[in-house]
């Protein structure tokens, strides 16, 4: 194992992070996020442990209060006496591949709170605004006695809807005067968005934004289509409507459980992780065939048309 977890058995790690213990549930984080040879014995242990936690997605565009909006919607749920876990995906580094900005940094408020843990990741050139490692992430957390799981994207446009994929409730942050509403419908966020919020609502053309989202959600047409997102507007910096906005999330889990939609959420959920995992997997086999006289002989048969490059491929396939 890596970063000083050597010497503690996956199985330990896993009975202290579900006792609340913080420096396991990070010591497995980082085995993660590292791609440890632990790995699939650290999914093993936790996958038994884990649903329970409601997983809230909040995206928008840079500039639009993400990191406030969620430092205060964490003060709300405390206060309702949920434990809280929140996984801040930053951009990556170029040089070092680590997170640019730092969870204490983002959310110090929180920092002596044993009932919330604050983990960032790098997204490591992930081009859907989150990390390739946030399912397991997001399942340590889970298995840790997290009741709601805040994940927070890096913000990049609209490579934001991959959040749809990992949550069950996604929260859209728009902010006046960004133009927001046109980008949100160009980026197809209007039909991922189970919730709006329009921060900053202190500012000109608040309401302006609410109506005209309003009218646009109007015409959309949605998956789930019995449940009407609301619009909130609030000031995070002030904490004004952030109460508003932990009730709605609680509202659509309780619609998500009623409907059935939760369970056809997180099979769907699975479908794809599963699937990225095993062409994850087939993926590794293939990539050292570039030296490989199998792969020369095949190449040579299709030049000399012998055969043709499908077939080739299919003949590959068989042989790795």
């Amino acid at each position: 194992m890596s970063r000083g977890s050597r010497a503690i058995p996956v199985a330990e790690l896993v009975e202290r992070a579900r006792a609340g213990e913080a420096r396991a549930v990070a010591r497995l984080i980082s085995l993660v996020e590292d791609r440890s040879p632990s790995l699939r014995e650290v999914s093993a242990a936790l996958t038994p442990h884990t649903g329970s936690a409601h997983i809230v997605g909040i995206t928008g565009s840079p500039g639009v209060g993400k990191s406030t909006s969620t430092s205060a919607l964490v003060n709300a749920l405390r206060g309702q006496g949920k434990r809280v876990g929140v996984l801040a995906v930053d951009p990556s580094s170029p040089f070092s591949g680590g997170a640019l900005l730092g969870d204490r940094i983002r959310m110090q408020d929180h920092a002596t709170d044993d009932g919330v843990y604050i983990r960032s990741m790098a997204s490591r050139g992930h081009l859907g605004g989150l990390s390739a490692s946030a399912p397991q992430a997001l399942r340590v957390l889970d298995a840790a006695g997290c009741d709601v799981v805040l994940v927070e994207t890096v913000g990049v446009g609209q490579s934001e809807v991959e959040i749809a994929g990992l949550a069950d409730t996604t929260l859209v942050l728009l902010a006046p005067g960004m133009g927001d509403g046109i980008q949100a419908a160009k980026a197809g966020i209007l039909e991922i968005g189970d919730l709006f919020v329009v921060n900053k609502a202190d500012r000109d053309g608040a309401e302006a934004t609410r109506r005209e989202l309003r009218s646009v959600i109007a015409m959309t047409d949605r998956a789930d289509g019995a449940w009407k997102p609301p619009i909130v507007l609030t000031v995070a910096t002030k904490g004004e409507g952030v109460d508003e906005v932990a009730e709605q999330i609680a509202a659509h889990r309780k619609h998500l459980g009623e409907s059935g939609e939760l369970t056809r959420r997180r099979l769907a959920r699975l479908r794809r992780e599963i699937e990225a995992l095993a062409l994850t997997e087939v993926q590794s086999r293939f990539a050292g065939l570039s030296g490989d006289a199998r792969l020369d002989t095949l190449a040579e048969q299709v030049l000399a048309g012998e055969t043709d490059p499908f077939a080739a491929a299919d003949t590959l396939v068989e042989q790795v």
